[in-house]
């Protein structure tokens, strides 16, 4: 389910924060789900586990999940546009990005229109 991609140049932290948004918005986790523990998610990871208390820190920041002391993590009351905003947000920046760097609008709606039978293959498995 926390799948990450060690090649990518987005950090290991982000790609678990963004993998969590991800699972509420489609409906995978749901409000009170559990995580794993830190320890054990780093350990299935094969990464430090400051990195995944880094991602939860920043979950809980933003309201995505709360901790109980000695309890563990889960996910809180789902605010779906709160997470659409935070994808959202990140789309913005990463789209500004690329018109700063001379891509045309056009170029960039193929590039959305090319990603839309990837997301419908998401959406049947």
């Amino acid at each position: 389910m926390f799948d990450i991609d060690l090649m990518s140049r987005v950090p290991i932290y982000e790609q678990l924060y963004r993998k969590v948004v991800k699972l509420i918005l489609k409906g995978v986790l749901v409000e009170n789900d559990k995580l794993p523990s830190v320890r054990s998610l780093a350990t299935d990871l094969s990464v430090n586990p400051n990195t995944v208390a880094k991602a939860y820190s920043l979950l809980e920041r933003d309201g995505i999940i709360h901790s109980l002391a000695g309890r563990g993590s889960f996910i809180a009351k789902p605010d779906t546009l709160l997470a659409q905003e935070h994808m959202l947000e990140r789309f913005d920046a990463a789209a500004l990005e690329a018109l700063r760097a001379g891509i045309g609008r056009d170029i960039l709606v193929q590039r959305l229109d090319s990603l839309n039978p990837e997301i419908k293959e998401e959406q049947t498995t």
